[in-house]
């Protein structure tokens, strides 16, 4: 195992039931790293998750060179702290998410917001025509969860896919998981050939810890120098009307320029691996 080196900007741990392999290099830890061809997506229940959770493994992949995409699935309406904001927060917490991100040097283009109300995730699975759901964000004729992110998988065609835990106490940050991982199948397939052209494999799969702990143990980390610690903190207090985030920051603070990440496996049914079993 390689010892930390403070004057390099990103190293990453990775750990077995065996071992724990670190290196500077990505492709030593990220599983069939494509060298000048990565595609990073993170899905954001909400405007600030990333920044909470996961914002110094956006970091680290675009300073390996990976191309970063960033989807916020909600609008923020019900995060309002003061009386003042309830009606106009939304338009609030856009402005300080697009301050946020241009801060951590994402593409403008590359920050996609999907317009679901905040709060109310479970209205909105699956997918309908708009004429059966006239009031929910619409992308070429339909809504619904499914039909947003089955779009932007097919817009970002990324090779790796950032999720909240599904463990998260917070409803909003599950069914980000949850209608996620379905629309990647769905995003694989012919289906909806109006929300663009089918990915031709499924992306690597991970969850990042924004609140609530992981349900079995983080496998990844990912460490970085001071100067991307710095700044992820910086992005973060861009939000500046979520007052309840400082209790976040100081946990950042404390834990330092580190971060913890979960791989998952799309384990779709195999009838072989089960016939092993008898």
């Amino acid at each position: 195992m390689n010892k930390h080196d403070p004057e390099h900007n990103v190293i990453f741990d990775r750990r077995t039931d065996t071992v724990t392999v670190s290196s500077y290099n990505p492709a030593d830890i990220w599983p069939n790293w494509q060298e000048g061809k990565e595609r990073w997506l993170f899905i954001s229940p909400h405007d600030d998750d990333v920044a909470c959770g996961a914002v110094k493994t956006l970091l680290a992949g675009m300073a390996c060179g990976a191309e970063a995409f960033v989807g916020v699935v909600t609008n923020g309406k019900m995060g309002y702290c003061r009386p003042e904001h309830k009606y106009t927060i939304c338009e609030i917490r856009e402005k300080e998410c697009r301050e946020s991100f241009r801060m951590l040097g994402l593409k403008e283009e590359n920050l996609f917001f999907l317009g679901f109300d905040d709060g109310s995730l479970y209205r909105q699975s699956g997918r309908r025509l708009v004429e059966n759901d006239p009031d929910g964000p619409e992308i070429a004729g339909a809504t619904g969860l499914h039909n947003s992110l089955t779009w932007l998988v097919r817009q970002a065609r990324p090779t790796r896919v950032f999720l909240p835990t599904i463990s998260d106490l917070h409803p909003d940050h599950r069914m980000s998981n949850s209608e996620s991982v379905i629309s990647i199948f769905h995003a694989l397939g012919s289906i909806w050939p109006e929300l663009g052209e089918p990915i031709s494999e499924i992306p690597l799969i991970y969850e990042y810890a924004a609140y609530s702990n992981f349900p079995t143990p983080p496998t990844l980390r990912i460490r970085v120098g001071q100067e991307l610690f710095d700044r992820s903190l910086n992005a973060l207090l861009a939000y500046k009307s979520q007052e309840q985030i400082e209790i976040t920051i100081q946990r950042i603070r404390d834990t330092g320029p580190k971060e913890f990440i979960r791989e998952l496996e799309f384990d779709i049914f195999d009838p072989d691996k089960a016939d092993r079993l008898f």
